[in-house]
Parts: structure tokens; sequence; C-alpha cells
């Protein structure tokens, strides 16, 4: 579901006409506003919060299969998804895109689970 949002409409308006351009790692910059927050009710649905129109279908199934660690892009055709197709080899691979990096990123100790370190983070540091 999406949200029409005009409280992060009218913030992106004030944003661009009272913001502060502030300098990032990127070199690109960023324009801000300080202490600014939008308030939602999540027993209304999720607030996806943009201006673009959002196939939440894709967005959540991509998520799943980010989470699960993959990298071949079959389970996405098997379920009507087709956001990374065109990067796709012949048999669907994809190479070590975000899935496998969140679950298995690599390190001269030995991949490292970072979705499992966050929920361990979580459950037993949580104030980290």
């Amino acid at each position: 579901m999406t949200i029409t949002d005009h409280q992060y409409e009218d913030l992106l308006a004030d944003i661009m006409s009272h913001g502060v351009e502030k300098p990032d790692r990127t070199g690109t910059g960023t324009r801000s506003i300080f202490g600014r927050q939008l308030r939602y009710d999540l027993s209304q649905g999720f607030p996806a919060i943009t201006t673009k129109s959002l196939y939440w279908h894709g967005v959540v199934g991509e998520l799943l299969w980010f989470l699960q660690g993959g990298t071949n892009n079959r389970w996405l055709k098997e379920n009507n998804i087709h956001i990374w197709d065109e990067w796709a080899d012949d048999s669907g691979d994809l190479g070590p895109i975000y899935g496998h990096q969140w679950r298995a990123w690599p390190t001269a100790a030995g991949p490292v689970d970072q979705v499992r370190n966050l929920l361990d983070t979580l459950k037993n540091d949580p104030s980290s």
C-alpha cells in the first residue's frame, strides 16, 4: 500500500526553499533542515514514503529474496518479479549482489552474515 503523503511533499518543498547545503562523503552533498519528523499511524498501513508509484509486490519480494541471500533471479521470476532480469546471465545468476553481501560478506576471516549480526545485536545489545 502506498500512502499519499502530503506531509512528506510539504517537507521536501520546505527543504528546497529553506534547507542548508551539507557536504557528504560522496562529494554530491545534501540539503537538509535540522530536527524535522514525520509521524505515521501504522494501523493505516506501512508508509512507503515516495513521490513515485511503487510496485509493492516487487519491493517486498525483492527484499525477501535479499534476506534469503538470493543471487539467482529464478525465485523472483517464479514470483512474477522482473527487477533483475536484464542483469542476469542465461542461468539467472547475478553474481555477488546484495543478497550475497548481506548474508555472506567476504572477509579475511571468512564470510560474515550481516543480517544475523544485526539481529544478534538488536537482541543482545539493543542500545548499541
